[in-house]
């Protein structure tokens, strides 16, 4: 079982454990993170764009085509960011830590 953890941008730090294959985005919700997921995981906003640390990055699968065009429009946006939507936690991941933007656009409203 992985562990992610946020780190909120306040710096306050928070461990939740997640199942293989969960995303970024359903753990979040499910521990009342802050990451709105207006589109409901579906890649049509950026509501759940987080900056995943450096160390970690790389062990992601690349981001589509279509990931890329929606985090054109993300808040904070970093090298490093990505769609909590599109990330897919497994074992490999455990440990895995993503910081929360100050701020999210909402397009869908």
């Amino acid at each position: 079982m992985p562990i992610i953890t946020f780190i909120e941008p306040d710096g306050r730090r928070r461990e939740c454990d997640a199942a293989d294959g969960e995303t970024i985005l359903d753990v979040g919700q499910r521990f009342g993170i802050d990451l709105e997921g207006s589109c409901e995981g579906c890649m049509a906003c950026s509501t759940c764009h987080v900056i995943v640390g450096e160390d970690w990055f790389s062990k992601l699968e690349v981001a589509s085509e279509e990931e890329d065009d929606m985090l054109d429009m993300a808040y904070d946006l970093t090298k490093t960011s990505r769609l909590g939507c599109q990330v897919v936690l497994n074992d490999g991941l455990d440990g895995i830590v993503v910081n929360l933007p100050s701020a999210h656009h909402n397009l869908m409203d």
